[in-house]
Protein backbone atom coordinates (compact mmCIF):
# COMPACT_ATOMS: atom_id res chain seq x y z
CA UNK A 1 0.00 0.00 0.00
CA UNK A 2 1.58 3.27 -0.82
CA UNK A 3 1.08 5.48 1.85
CA UNK A 4 -0.48 9.34 1.23
CA UNK A 5 1.42 12.34 2.53
CA UNK A 6 -0.22 15.33 3.97
CA UNK A 7 1.69 17.38 0.50
CA UNK A 8 0.55 14.38 -1.94
CA UNK A 9 -2.84 14.72 -0.32
CA UNK A 10 -3.10 18.38 -1.06
CA UNK A 11 -1.71 18.25 -4.61
CA UNK A 12 -4.19 15.67 -5.62
CA UNK A 13 -7.11 17.85 -4.32
CA UNK A 14 -5.93 20.89 -6.32
CA UNK A 15 -5.55 18.60 -9.33
CA UNK A 16 -9.34 17.52 -8.74
CA UNK A 17 -10.91 20.68 -8.27
CA UNK A 18 -9.01 22.42 -11.21
CA UNK A 19 -10.67 19.42 -13.03
CA UNK A 20 -13.98 19.36 -12.13
CA UNK A 21 -13.94 23.76 -12.55
CA UNK A 22 -12.66 23.30 -16.32
CA UNK A 23 -15.98 21.38 -16.89
CA UNK A 24 -17.29 24.34 -16.91
CA UNK A 25 -17.20 25.74 -20.48
CA UNK A 26 -16.49 22.45 -22.28
CA UNK A 27 -17.85 21.83 -25.47
CA UNK A 28 -18.81 18.65 -26.54
CA UNK A 29 -19.63 17.34 -30.32
CA UNK A 30 -22.91 16.52 -31.63
CA UNK A 31 -24.28 13.37 -30.74
CA UNK A 32 -27.67 13.98 -33.20
CA UNK A 33 -28.62 11.45 -35.37
CA UNK A 34 -31.64 10.57 -37.93
CA UNK A 35 -34.38 7.99 -38.25
CA UNK A 36 -37.40 7.28 -39.96
CA UNK A 37 -40.74 7.26 -37.90
CA UNK A 38 -42.09 3.52 -37.90
CA UNK A 39 -45.24 4.70 -37.38
CA UNK A 40 -44.97 7.88 -40.07
CA UNK A 41 -42.32 7.38 -42.11
CA UNK A 42 -41.75 11.11 -40.93
CA UNK A 43 -37.92 12.03 -40.45
CA UNK A 44 -37.34 12.06 -36.28
CA UNK A 45 -33.83 13.80 -35.62
CA UNK A 46 -32.56 12.46 -32.06
CA UNK A 47 -30.66 15.64 -30.97
CA UNK A 48 -28.78 14.00 -27.67
CA UNK A 49 -27.30 10.41 -27.00
CA UNK A 50 -29.07 8.03 -24.99
CA UNK A 51 -26.36 6.50 -23.15
CA UNK A 52 -26.95 9.76 -20.64
CA UNK A 53 -29.72 12.05 -19.53
CA UNK A 54 -30.61 15.42 -21.40
CA UNK A 55 -33.95 16.85 -20.27
CA UNK A 56 -36.17 19.53 -21.33
CA UNK A 57 -37.11 22.77 -18.96
CA UNK A 58 -40.41 22.57 -17.38
CA UNK A 59 -43.56 22.91 -19.85
CA UNK A 60 -43.69 26.71 -18.10
CA UNK A 61 -40.23 27.95 -18.93
CA UNK A 62 -38.45 29.61 -20.98
CA UNK A 63 -35.98 26.98 -22.79
CA UNK A 64 -35.69 28.22 -26.41
CA UNK A 65 -33.46 31.07 -27.37
CA UNK A 66 -35.99 33.42 -29.30
CA UNK A 67 -33.77 33.10 -32.48
CA UNK A 68 -34.71 29.25 -31.88
CA UNK A 69 -31.14 28.45 -32.50
CA UNK A 70 -30.07 26.90 -29.38
CA UNK A 71 -32.08 25.84 -26.19
CA UNK A 72 -31.66 25.36 -22.63
CA UNK A 73 -31.49 21.80 -21.23
CA UNK A 74 -30.07 19.87 -18.23
CA UNK A 75 -27.49 16.77 -18.75
CA UNK A 76 -25.74 14.73 -16.73
CA UNK A 77 -23.03 14.03 -19.30
CA UNK A 78 -20.23 14.74 -17.42
CA UNK A 79 -21.76 12.77 -14.14
CA UNK A 80 -23.88 15.25 -12.62
CA UNK A 81 -26.77 16.75 -13.60
CA UNK A 82 -25.76 20.58 -15.27
CA UNK A 83 -27.29 23.00 -17.38
CA UNK A 84 -26.09 22.77 -21.16
CA UNK A 85 -26.78 24.96 -24.36
CA UNK A 86 -27.72 22.80 -26.74
CA UNK A 87 -27.45 24.15 -30.44
CA UNK A 88 -30.08 22.94 -32.09
CA UNK A 89 -29.05 23.03 -36.07
CA UNK A 90 -25.56 21.28 -35.48
CA UNK A 91 -26.34 19.77 -31.45
CA UNK A 92 -23.00 20.76 -30.75
CA UNK A 93 -23.47 21.08 -26.63
CA UNK A 94 -21.68 23.56 -24.50
CA UNK A 95 -21.44 23.05 -20.30
CA UNK A 96 -22.43 26.17 -18.65
CA UNK A 97 -22.77 25.23 -15.01
CA UNK A 98 -20.64 22.98 -12.76
CA UNK A 99 -22.64 22.47 -9.34
CA UNK A 100 -24.53 20.25 -7.01
CA UNK A 101 -27.56 19.31 -6.93
CA UNK A 102 -28.89 21.44 -9.68
CA UNK A 103 -33.10 20.68 -10.55
CA UNK A 104 -33.41 20.47 -14.20
CA UNK A 105 -37.23 21.29 -14.20
CA UNK A 106 -35.84 25.10 -12.51
CA UNK A 107 -33.66 26.35 -15.46
CA UNK A 108 -35.29 29.32 -17.45
CA UNK A 109 -33.84 32.23 -19.90
CA UNK A 110 -34.29 35.62 -18.80
CA UNK A 111 -36.47 37.64 -21.88
CA UNK A 112 -33.61 38.48 -22.86
CA UNK A 113 -31.46 35.57 -23.43
CA UNK A 114 -28.05 36.80 -21.69
CA UNK A 115 -28.70 35.03 -18.29
CA UNK A 116 -30.38 32.06 -16.66
CA UNK A 117 -31.83 31.00 -13.11
CA UNK A 118 -31.92 27.39 -11.61
CA UNK A 119 -32.17 25.98 -7.82
CA UNK A 120 -29.23 24.13 -6.92
CA UNK A 121 -30.13 22.27 -3.42
CA UNK A 122 -31.49 25.27 -1.06
CA UNK A 123 -30.01 28.02 -3.52
CA UNK A 124 -31.16 29.76 -6.18
CA UNK A 125 -28.87 30.98 -8.82
CA UNK A 126 -28.65 33.71 -11.82
CA UNK A 127 -25.50 33.09 -14.47
CA UNK A 128 -24.63 34.63 -17.41
CA UNK A 129 -24.68 32.97 -20.47
CA UNK A 130 -21.24 34.27 -21.21
CA UNK A 131 -19.67 34.58 -17.54
CA UNK A 132 -17.49 32.12 -16.01
CA UNK A 133 -19.17 32.74 -12.37
CA UNK A 134 -23.19 31.97 -11.14
CA UNK A 135 -24.36 34.37 -7.87
CA UNK A 136 -26.35 33.08 -5.30
CA UNK A 137 -29.67 35.16 -5.37
CA UNK A 138 -31.28 33.44 -2.69
CA UNK A 139 -30.93 30.75 0.07
CA UNK A 140 -34.19 28.38 1.61
CA UNK A 141 -33.93 29.57 5.16
CA UNK A 142 -34.14 26.59 7.86
CA UNK A 143 -37.57 25.57 8.82
CA UNK A 144 -38.71 25.96 5.23
CA UNK A 145 -37.94 23.72 1.59
CA UNK A 146 -38.67 24.41 -1.69
CA UNK A 147 -41.80 23.73 -3.24
CA UNK A 148 -42.38 22.35 -6.70
CA UNK A 149 -41.41 24.99 -9.52
CA UNK A 150 -39.37 28.36 -10.32
CA UNK A 151 -40.42 30.53 -12.97
CA UNK A 152 -38.81 33.84 -13.94
CA UNK A 153 -41.47 36.84 -14.85
CA UNK A 154 -42.10 37.72 -18.35
CA UNK A 155 -40.14 41.58 -17.81
CA UNK A 156 -37.11 39.39 -16.27
CA UNK A 157 -36.75 41.40 -13.16
CA UNK A 158 -37.99 38.79 -10.66
CA UNK A 159 -37.41 34.71 -9.79
CA UNK A 160 -41.30 33.31 -8.34
CA UNK A 161 -41.01 30.05 -6.44
CA UNK A 162 -43.03 28.32 -3.22
CA UNK A 163 -41.77 27.00 -0.11
CA UNK A 164 -43.26 24.89 2.57
CA UNK A 165 -43.01 24.07 5.38
CA UNK A 166 -45.25 21.55 7.02
CA UNK A 167 -49.11 21.70 5.35
CA UNK A 168 -48.62 25.27 4.54
CA UNK A 169 -47.05 26.88 1.98
CA UNK A 170 -45.95 30.81 0.36
CA UNK A 171 -45.28 31.99 -3.03
CA UNK A 172 -41.97 34.20 -3.02
CA UNK A 173 -40.29 36.59 -5.37
CA UNK A 174 -37.09 37.28 -5.74
CA UNK A 175 -35.10 40.33 -7.40
CA UNK A 176 -32.64 38.87 -10.06
CA UNK A 177 -30.63 42.71 -9.39
CA UNK A 178 -29.93 42.64 -5.67
CA UNK A 179 -31.75 39.78 -4.48
CA UNK A 180 -34.51 41.10 -2.53
CA UNK A 181 -36.74 38.81 -1.38
CA UNK A 182 -40.64 39.49 -0.22
CA UNK A 183 -43.45 36.85 0.36
CA UNK A 184 -46.42 37.32 -2.28
CA UNK A 185 -48.75 34.68 0.15
CA UNK A 186 -49.45 32.83 2.32
CA UNK A 187 -51.43 29.42 2.33
CA UNK A 188 -52.73 26.77 4.50
CA UNK A 189 -52.21 23.87 1.93
CA UNK A 190 -49.30 23.34 -0.38
CA UNK A 191 -49.16 25.63 -3.44
CA UNK A 192 -46.86 24.75 -6.41
CA UNK A 193 -45.60 25.92 -9.98
CA UNK A 194 -46.39 29.77 -9.69
CA UNK A 195 -46.25 31.07 -13.28
CA UNK A 196 -46.52 34.63 -14.08
CA UNK A 197 -49.15 35.83 -16.31
CA UNK A 198 -47.93 38.06 -19.52
CA UNK A 199 -48.97 41.57 -19.48
CA UNK A 200 -50.50 41.75 -16.03
CA UNK A 201 -48.79 41.64 -12.58
CA UNK A 202 -50.62 38.33 -11.64
CA UNK A 203 -49.61 35.02 -10.75
CA UNK A 204 -51.32 31.41 -11.35
CA UNK A 205 -50.37 28.35 -9.36
CA UNK A 206 -51.53 25.43 -8.37
CA UNK A 207 -53.47 23.41 -6.05
CA UNK A 208 -52.79 19.65 -5.85
CA UNK A 209 -53.94 17.83 -9.40
CA UNK A 210 -57.45 19.54 -9.90
CA UNK A 211 -57.05 23.44 -8.96
CA UNK A 212 -56.12 26.45 -10.36
CA UNK A 213 -55.77 29.73 -7.94
CA UNK A 214 -54.69 33.15 -9.82
CA UNK A 215 -53.77 35.86 -7.17
CA UNK A 216 -51.83 39.78 -7.74
CA UNK A 217 -48.10 40.20 -7.79
CA UNK A 218 -48.91 42.41 -4.50
CA UNK A 219 -51.01 39.39 -2.88
CA UNK A 220 -54.40 40.80 -3.57
CA UNK A 221 -57.43 39.92 -5.12
CA UNK A 222 -56.18 35.66 -4.14
CA UNK A 223 -59.07 33.38 -5.94
CA UNK A 224 -59.64 30.06 -7.00
CA UNK A 225 -60.42 29.40 -10.64
CA UNK A 226 -63.48 27.52 -12.33
CA UNK A 227 -62.02 24.54 -14.00
CA UNK A 228 -63.81 21.60 -15.21
CA UNK A 229 -64.40 18.44 -13.48
CA UNK A 230 -60.98 16.16 -13.22
CA UNK A 231 -57.26 16.75 -12.67
CA UNK A 232 -55.47 19.50 -14.55
CA UNK A 233 -52.38 19.47 -16.75
CA UNK A 234 -50.00 21.44 -18.55
CA UNK A 235 -51.45 24.62 -17.01
CA UNK A 236 -49.99 27.61 -19.11
CA UNK A 237 -50.91 31.33 -20.15
CA UNK A 238 -51.78 32.19 -24.01
CA UNK A 239 -48.90 33.95 -25.47
CA UNK A 240 -51.28 37.46 -24.74
CA UNK A 241 -51.84 36.48 -21.37
CA UNK A 242 -55.55 36.67 -21.66
CA UNK A 243 -57.14 32.79 -21.45
CA UNK A 244 -54.88 29.60 -19.42
CA UNK A 245 -55.00 26.55 -21.74
CA UNK A 246 -54.94 23.25 -19.69
CA UNK A 247 -55.55 19.72 -20.29
CA UNK A 248 -58.47 18.30 -18.48
CA UNK A 249 -58.64 14.22 -17.29
CA UNK A 250 -62.16 13.65 -16.72
CA UNK A 251 -63.09 12.38 -13.13
CA UNK A 252 -64.78 9.54 -16.04
CA UNK A 253 -62.04 8.03 -17.30
CA UNK A 254 -64.04 6.74 -20.82
CA UNK A 255 -64.20 10.29 -21.28
CA UNK A 256 -61.60 11.86 -23.41
CA UNK A 257 -59.04 14.69 -22.39
CA UNK A 258 -59.74 17.87 -23.58
CA UNK A 259 -57.84 21.00 -24.40
CA UNK A 260 -59.67 23.92 -22.41
CA UNK A 261 -59.15 27.60 -22.25
CA UNK A 262 -60.15 29.78 -19.14
CA UNK A 263 -60.78 33.18 -19.51
CA UNK A 264 -60.05 34.57 -15.82
CA UNK A 265 -61.62 38.44 -16.67
CA UNK A 266 -64.44 37.46 -17.81
CA UNK A 267 -65.16 34.05 -15.60
CA UNK A 268 -65.14 31.50 -18.48
CA UNK A 269 -64.65 28.25 -19.15
CA UNK A 270 -64.60 26.59 -22.33
CA UNK A 271 -63.61 23.38 -24.85
CA UNK A 272 -61.04 23.86 -27.03
CA UNK A 273 -60.99 20.26 -28.66
CA UNK A 274 -60.95 16.37 -27.59
CA UNK A 275 -58.01 14.67 -27.81
CA UNK A 276 -56.62 11.36 -28.58
CA UNK A 277 -55.99 10.98 -24.64
CA UNK A 278 -53.16 13.68 -24.50
CA UNK A 279 -51.26 13.26 -21.39
CA UNK A 280 -49.55 16.72 -21.93
CA UNK A 281 -49.26 19.12 -24.58
CA UNK A 282 -48.08 22.52 -25.50
CA UNK A 283 -49.11 25.24 -27.44
CA UNK A 284 -48.15 28.13 -29.83
CA UNK A 285 -47.86 31.47 -29.46
CA UNK A 286 -51.85 32.42 -30.71
CA UNK A 287 -53.14 29.00 -29.84
CA UNK A 288 -53.59 28.01 -33.20
CA UNK A 289 -51.67 24.89 -32.67
CA UNK A 290 -50.92 22.47 -30.60
CA UNK A 291 -48.69 19.44 -29.99
CA UNK A 292 -49.51 16.82 -27.70
CA UNK A 293 -48.15 13.45 -26.22
CA UNK A 294 -50.60 10.19 -26.26
CA UNK A 295 -50.59 7.87 -23.73
CA UNK A 296 -52.75 4.96 -25.25
CA UNK A 297 -52.02 2.02 -27.04
CA UNK A 298 -49.81 3.78 -29.37
CA UNK A 299 -48.16 6.61 -27.82
CA UNK A 300 -47.29 9.44 -30.15
CA UNK A 301 -46.21 12.99 -30.73
CA UNK A 302 -49.19 14.95 -32.59
CA UNK A 303 -50.31 18.11 -33.85
CA UNK A 304 -53.60 19.17 -33.38
CA UNK A 305 -54.90 22.01 -35.32
CA UNK A 306 -57.61 24.89 -33.75
CA UNK A 307 -59.50 25.16 -36.54
CA UNK A 308 -60.26 22.11 -37.37
CA UNK A 309 -60.07 20.41 -34.41
CA UNK A 310 -58.28 17.58 -36.29
CA UNK A 311 -55.39 15.72 -35.04
CA UNK A 312 -52.27 14.72 -37.57
CA UNK A 313 -49.62 11.98 -36.45
CA UNK A 314 -46.12 13.39 -36.23
CA UNK A 315 -44.21 10.40 -34.50
CA UNK A 316 -44.32 7.59 -32.00
CA UNK A 317 -42.73 8.81 -28.68
CA UNK A 318 -42.86 5.49 -26.94
CA UNK A 319 -41.84 7.37 -23.46
CA UNK A 320 -42.10 5.31 -19.95
CA UNK A 321 -43.74 8.63 -19.20
CA UNK A 322 -45.76 10.51 -21.37
CA UNK A 323 -46.26 13.12 -19.51
CA UNK A 324 -42.66 13.97 -20.00
CA UNK A 325 -42.87 14.29 -23.22
CA UNK A 326 -43.68 17.66 -22.79
CA UNK A 327 -43.67 18.77 -26.35
CA UNK A 328 -42.79 22.61 -27.27
CA UNK A 329 -42.51 24.57 -30.42
CA UNK A 330 -39.56 26.88 -31.84
CA UNK A 331 -40.84 30.44 -31.04
CA UNK A 332 -40.94 30.29 -35.38
CA UNK A 333 -42.85 27.50 -34.85
CA UNK A 334 -40.99 25.46 -37.51
CA UNK A 335 -39.49 23.04 -35.32
CA UNK A 336 -41.37 20.49 -32.18
CA UNK A 337 -39.33 19.69 -29.12
CA UNK A 338 -39.84 16.51 -26.97
CA UNK A 339 -38.20 14.03 -24.67
CA UNK A 340 -38.34 10.45 -24.61
CA UNK A 341 -36.53 7.44 -22.94
CA UNK A 342 -37.68 5.10 -25.45
CA UNK A 343 -34.12 4.63 -26.57
CA UNK A 344 -32.31 4.08 -23.57
CA UNK A 345 -32.19 7.19 -20.95
CA UNK A 346 -34.28 10.44 -21.71
CA UNK A 347 -33.40 12.19 -24.69
CA UNK A 348 -34.40 15.36 -26.77
CA UNK A 349 -36.03 14.71 -30.34
CA UNK A 350 -37.04 16.93 -33.04
CA UNK A 351 -39.64 17.38 -35.44
CA UNK A 352 -39.39 19.69 -38.64
CA UNK A 353 -43.24 20.92 -39.19
CA UNK A 354 -42.58 23.69 -41.79
CA UNK A 355 -44.73 21.62 -44.28
CA UNK A 356 -47.82 21.89 -41.92
CA UNK A 357 -47.40 24.88 -39.85
CA UNK A 358 -47.16 28.17 -41.32
CA UNK A 359 -44.10 30.58 -40.42
CA UNK A 360 -44.43 33.02 -37.82
CA UNK A 361 -42.56 34.91 -35.20
CA UNK A 362 -43.13 33.74 -31.82
CA UNK A 363 -40.53 35.19 -30.32
CA UNK A 364 -41.91 38.65 -29.19
CA UNK A 365 -42.95 38.48 -25.39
Amino acid sequence: MVALTRRSLLISGIAASRLFGQQRGASFPSDAGRYADPLTELDVYRLTKPDYSTRLTAWYNRGIARNSGWMLCCCDRGGSPQAFRLELKSGEMKQLTQTEELDGATLSLTPDNRSFCYFAGRSLFVSALGGQRDRELYKIPEGWERGAGMTVGPDGTHATFVETTGEASRIRMVTLGQGVVRTVIDAPFAMSHPIHRPMRAQILYRQGADTLWLVNSDGAQNRKLRTAAGEIASPNWSGDGKTVLYLNLPEDKKQLNNIRELGPDTNTDKLVAKTSQFACFGANRDTSVFAGASRNASPAVLLLLRVTQRERTLCEHKSSDPVSVAPVFSPDRQRVYFQSDRHGKPAIYSMHIEKLVEKTDDSVG
